[in-house]
């Protein structure tokens, strides 16, 4: 079957002129401007507090003359000054329309060939980190959507997006909302992910996927660091890139911010990033005219953008991790089965209690045991099913890193879970009935998913491999007629029962056959349905599992806690080169038990995760049973206060490790019976919390996992609490006052770090944001406070804390001040005299531990810590 030609991803969309069309393609580049906050403090005009979008208003023409500085510089493309211009933010100072009124119109007063309607992030923490609700996201940005629309821009620019799913939020309500051209870019740090974990390629997959116009980057970083990011996204984008680095870092200097990397050397940094795959190209912080117009130089000196980088391949993803089978590469993925009530009595019963946490220990257990993706399915008649799998979703990835699967029949249900859904999920599924196709299909398209395909019409199962493929084809043929590429197509060949029908066994697996050399598509199979009525079980499916592999299968819907999948999985990763040098195999296997050695067997039985094949075998018990267990708390130190409940210790460490606040209160209550809170706290809450910052440090967890983690301390904490009768008591000299600066009305950060503090058992005095420094010596100077943490987000808003930082220290010397913020590095710290850098709130959480350790124990004030 010949792939079927995508329609124009311009077609319904308004596009200026022709060369604003040949940019969106991909066919030439786009030079954009560079910073507007830069300029402004150059100017004078960034006062601390003020809302730059109010400049709009009182400094029209200075505005102006900021774009026409750029315009003359060479750049086609104008942002509006409106970064911060949502209804949360401009709280009443100037209404949303309004604002966009003025600021489009300094931008076409200034002569730009195109406005952008700029939208920055909302200042708000999306749940389940924060309060903010994904559609109330959704409703802050739909409003300045209408606002672009209505101020005459040329198209959409959300931009300097941290959380992926405020940035698909944004998307959506652009998407919804007006035919514009949409932009979309996210910011990454130095270790090349967001704050919240996501990488460039798994945003640019999400991103493009749901119908962005071009995807990229910005802020942060300079040219040079953001490469390997720009390399990334090149590779999963499915549109032309925007990149718009700073220039370099931050440093004070004669009281102003400035940044080490000048016109010149941006010019030649940046073309290392053309050739990348960068067509759109601007600058951020600290950026001028004059970057700018190197800029106009690189580009106006090459014909055409580089080739596109991206690689064909079936790609599903979470926030966090990405699952890629590039297309014609021998590569398999598992996708967990155990979240589906069917057969599950317990699942069942913890559904309908509402009790999620369930789930969660599901998803914990089978990603532990090797699966790559997980199906949820939640489907249950007497259950209001979109909004079960909406919560079951949400939790989900609120825990565990894995893409997810949204497994359902109802279309409602399934747009319910995806629409706010924080990556690329797998929709299971659509089939070849014209009904399916006309439901789940625009879904699909709109969400920018995957799909599965079962191989079923309105006639039935086809009993055959090409009646089956048939069924394929004219599915993937319509996705491609929708906009849907088939690399995001999984046909399901569909699994019967052997004991009903041997010949249809044989049939299946020739369909996976068939459908791989005929589609070139990835495959799915649930592969447990074939030994329905069958004694041993587990080998037959085992069996069937080698061979649909041989045929070409490359997505099996298995129980990964099953010993037997998981050595045919392991073993055919050998075979089809995925396991290179077979090195994880030789590592799982060397000292593992022969399955067959029944009587070795009988006697000793290998460790969880052996990977000994034992289903079936006298005396094997574990992870065939189906029980979770618990992993990654194997080895936590058991203090010998607690030596006596070495397990329920280990396993209250689990709890916290995976994330998981409901079982805690029971936990809890089982230690503390019969041992002193204290020890619990000291003993068990303290390093486990400890040991998940490490794992955050080390990249193997981020922010989600941290937050969901230091919620289920919390939950043991309130037990402590209980059982003590009363408020714990709070030791005042270990009070830490946090706040945002003057001028800085982003606190995300802050919270982040003021959660992770309480968690610890610090008393933390918040006093918000927009805290003129005053009021924090105030409240140092009011608790005794010895420790104080400062959070800024905007460049122009450095010299605040900066003066904050003097203040403190001036009139409270016994306190200790640490800073962090986006625009900081340790250096720029130093610079304007904060005593800690804090790079995150595991970080800044180390900082407070070692200072109060170091005071407590007479070793001075805690300043080197």
């Amino acid at each position: 079957m010949a792939e079927t030609t995508l329609r124009d991803p311009l077609a319904d969309v308004a596009v200026k002129d022709e060369r604003l069309g040949r940019a969106l393609r991909g066919e030439g580049f786009l030079v954009f401007d560079g910073a507007m906050g830069t300029q402004l403090q150059v100017r004078g005009l960034a006062e601390a507090g003020a809302l730059p979008e109010l400049l709009n208003f009182t400094h029209a023409d200075e505005i102006a003359a900021i774009h026409a500085d750029y315009v003359a510089a060479g750049a086609e493309v104008v942002t509006t000054n409106t970064f911060g211009a949502n209804a949360c933010k401009l709280a009443g100072a100037a209404s949303v329309a309004e604002t966009y009124r003025a600021a489009a119109a300094c931008a076409r007063a200034a002569g730009a060939r195109y406005v952008a309607g700029d939208v920055g992030p909302s200042g708000l923490l999306l749940e389940p980190l924060g309060t903010c609700s994904f559609e109330e996201a959704y409703d802050l940005f739909a409003e300045q959507v209408d606002a672009v629309v209505a101020a005459g821009c040329d198209l959409v620019l959300i931009e300097t997006m941290a959380d992926l799913r405020e940035a698909k939020a944004a998307l959506l309500a652009a998407k919804e909302r007006c035919d514009l051209p949409v932009i979309a870019t996210m910011t990454f740090g130095e270790d090349g992910r967001t704050f919240l974990g996501t990488p460039p390629g798994v945003a640019a997959a999400a991103l493009s996927a749901m119908g962005a116009h071009a995807v990229g980057l910005n802020c942060s970083l300079g040219p040079d660091e953001v490469l390997p990011s720009v390399r990334e996204m090149a590779r999963f984008a499915r549109c032309p890139l925007l990149v718009q680095p700073n220039a370099g870092l931050p440093r004070v200097e004669g009281g102003r911010t400035v940044y080490d990397v000048d016109s010149d050397a941006f010019a030649r940094s940046m073309e290392a990033v053309v050739e990348a795959g960068a067509s759109l190209v601007g600058g951020c912080c600290g950026t001028s005219p004059e970057f700018i117009a190197r800029l106009r130089a690189l580009v106006d000196a090459r014909a055409v953008p580089a080739p596109p980088a991206r690689e064909e391949a079936f790609v599903v993803t979470s926030a966090q991790e990405a699952v890629v089978l590039p297309r014609g590469a021998a590569r398999i993925a598992v996708i967990g089965e155990r979240i589906n009530p069917t057969g599950k009595p317990k699942l069942k019963e913890a559904l309908r209690a509402g009790d999620l946490d369930h789930l969660v220990g599901e998803a914990v257990a089978q990603q532990e045991a090797g699966a790559d993706v997980l199906d949820v399915n939640v489907g249950l008649p007497e259950l209001d099913e979109p909004a079960v799998l909406r919560a079951a979703v949400e939790k989900l990835q609120a825990t565990v890193t894995l893409p997810l699967v949204v497994d359902s029949s109802d279309p409602v249900a399934v747009e319910a879970a995806v629409r706010g859904y924080a990556g690329k999920p797998l929709v299971n599924s659509v089939n070849g009935t014209r009904e399916s196709m006309d439901a789940v299909l625009p879904l699909v398209k709109k969400y920018g998913c995957a799909v599965v395909a079962l191989t079923l019409d309105e006639d039935g199962i086809p009993p055959t491999a090409e009646g089956r493929l048939r069924v394929a084809e004219r599915i993937v043929a319509e996705a491609e007629r929708r906009g849907i590429p088939r690399e995001d197509v999984a046909v399901d060949c569909l699994v019967m029962a052997a004991a009903t029908n041997q010949d249809e066994a044989r049939e299946i697996v020739r369909a996976v056959a068939l459908v791989k050399e005929r589609l070139g598509v990835r495959t799915v199979l649930g592969v447990s349905n074939v030994s329905f009525g069958l004694p041993q079980r587990g080998l037959v499916n085992a069996t069937f599992l080698a061979a649909a592999f041989g045929a070409g299968l490359d997505l099996p819907i298995l129980n990964p806690l099953s010993a037997r999948y998981r050595d045919t999985v392991a073993a055919f990763k050998v075979l089809n080169g995925q396991d290179a040098g077979a090195r994880a195999f030789i590592e799982g296997y060397a000292g593992a038990l022969d399955p067959y050695a029944l009587a070795s067997a009988e006697k000793t039985v290998p460790a969880a995760g052996a990977g000994a094949a034992l289903a079936g075998v006298p005396g094997a018990q574990g992870a065939d049973a189906g029980s979770p267990r618990v992993q990654g708390a194997d080895s936590f130190p058991v203090p010998p206060a607690l030596a006596d409940a070495a397990e329920d210790v280990r396993a209250m460490a689990h709890l916290i490790l995976t994330g998981r606040k409901g079982p805690m209160a029971q936990a809890a209550e089982r230690l503390l019976s019969d041992h002193d809170p204290l020890d619990v706290v000291n003993g068990v809450f303290i390093p486990a919390l400890d040991e998940v910052g490490a794992r955050f440090e080390r990249g193997s967890f981020f922010l989600p996992q941290l937050m969901a983690s230091a919620e289920a301390v919390k939950a043991g904490f309130d037990v402590v609490r209980a059982r003590q009768g009363a408020a714990p008591e709070v030791d005042d000299a270990k009070t830490i006052v946090v706040a945002t600066v003057k001028g800085d009305i982003h606190d995300i950060g802050k919270n982040i770090v003021k959660m992770l503090l309480e968690n610890y058992g610090f008393r933390v005095v918040d006093l918000g944001r927009d805290v003129d420094p005053e009021e924090v010596v105030r409240a140092v100077e009011r608790t005794g406070a010895r420790l104080v943490g400062l959070s800024a987000l905007m460049t122009t808003t450095v010299r605040a804390m900066e003066e904050t930082v003097r203040l403190v220290h001036e009139r409270a010397p016994e306190a200790r001040v640490f800073v962090g913020g986006a625009v900081l590095t340790p250096e720029y710290a130093a610079q304007i005299g904060a005593d800690f850098y804090g790079k995150d709130a595991a970080e800044a959480a180390r900082i407070a531990e070692r200072f109060f350790a170091k005071r407590e124990d007479g070793r001075g004030d805690g300043d080197d810590v």
